[in-house]
């Protein structure tokens, strides 16, 4: 199901400090949307699990994950757990903070047909009796938690907590392109406490710096620990983050064709490899569909301009090549509204569609965003 993309991975430059990072290629797929649409599962999964992106970031609970949120996610990458190494094929999300995979514990459709983390077969496993859930929506999965070996690019995390899920509801995710998630996020919004896999990194000193690197076009990696300056020719512009949860930042505005249609009196972004789309407030929707004179359904038929969104002062455009995308012979727009509580103000969050426009870092030792335009 997953084809690794075809260009070669260029070499690591090294980091300002000399040393080079540690990369993990990642390989884009079928996401899970298209998988069901293959299967004629689409339209009755999408009843049974109401979609509303914004669910991510505000969670009924505290242990919520909601796992609708990857429906387009077509970037994979591998890590292996334990001792001899188990591998799993996770999302690498900048959107949340914890690390789970299936486990052997868990017998329903959607974990047997992915691999599961056997804790036998590991001899630096340790477990626990904490609990971990992780909300669909309509049902969750429920695991507990426990400690073992990471290896993400070369880089072995000992005692890192995780989570294995035991039972997982719903056949949809049968069809699931991935096993896990490993989020890379802050420890502030980590379910049941638990350490990110990237703040364990930093604390053992597995990396040269404090940050981390991803690029999302032709041989996707996540560069851990530096930054390829082969990537950065058009400079680097940082962007100071508003809070440490998410990698959020302050948006002053959205303009197309030079005029503003959105976020006019400024708003919070979320810089998300774990969201395919733009997801975009229902109240700022419409008006930006009719900036580019699409159809309600967000069907568009005529020459289009760049989207710009204004970040700490500088333009940063999305084109139509990136924002258009076909699906059943129509083009449509890569915008998808979503549902804020009105007390939370207005949150866009800038997904792949625009991150692979963009070689990005993600500074956790400034705690800013970095921006390099891509030739």
């Amino acid at each position: 199901m997953l084809v690794q993309d075809k260009a070669n991975l260029q070499k690591l430059c090294s980091s300002e400090q000399g040393s080079d990072g540690l990369e993990v290629p990642l390989w884009r797929g079928k996401s899970l949307r298209q998988s069901l649409q293959e299967h004629g599962l689409l339209q009755n999964y999408l009843k049974q699990h109401p979609y509303n992106p914004a669910t991510k970031y505000f969670a009924t609970s505290a242990s919520a994950e909601p796992l609708q949120n990857y429906m387009d996610n077509e970037y994979f990458g591998t890590i292996s757990i334990g001792s001899p190494a188990q591998e799993f094929t996770v999302i690498f999300d900048t959107g949340s903070s914890n690390l789970w995979v299936p486990s052997v514990y868990c017998s329903s459709p959607a974990c047997t047909n992915h691999n599961r983390f056997n804790p036998a077969d590991s001899s630096t496993f340790i477990g626990t009796n904490d609990t971990v859930e992780i909300a669909y929506g309509t049902g969750s999965m429920t695991g507990i938690l426990g400690y073992d070996t990471v290896t993400v690019a070369d880089i072995e995390v000992l005692n890192q907590i995780f989570g294995l899920a035991e039972t997982e509801p719903g056949d949809f995710f049968y069809y699931m392109p991935f096993d896990g998630i490993l989020g890379l996020a802050f420890p502030s919004i980590a379910s049941s406490g638990a350490t990110p896999v990237f703040d364990n990194m930093m604390k053992e000193g597995l990396v040269a710096q404090d940050l981390f690197s991803v690029y999302l076009s032709s041989g996707s990696f996540v560069l851990f620990g530096a930054i390829d300056f082969s990537y950065t020719t058009n400079g680097i512009s940082w962007i100071p983050l508003s809070a440490e949860t998410y990698w959020q930042i302050t948006m002053d505005s959205v303009s197309i064709g030079g005029q503003i249609v959105a976020c006019s009196a400024g708003c919070q972004a979320i810089v998300d490899t774990g969201t395919s789309l733009l997801a975009v407030p229902n109240s700022a929707l419409n008006n930006l569909l009719s900036a580019l004179g699409a159809s309600s359904n967000g069907q568009v038929s005529t020459s289009l301009p760049d989207v710009v969104f204004y970040l700490n002062g500088q333009g940063f455009p999305v084109p139509p090549s990136a924002y258009v995308i076909q699906s059943d012979g129509y083009c449509i727009l890569a915008f998808q509204g979503m549902n804020i509580p009105t007390e939370s103000g207005e949150l866009w969050i800038l997904g792949d569609v625009f991150i692979r426009e963009y070689y990005v870092i993600f500074n956790r030792a400034n705690n800013m965003v970095g921006l390099s335009p891509l030739p």
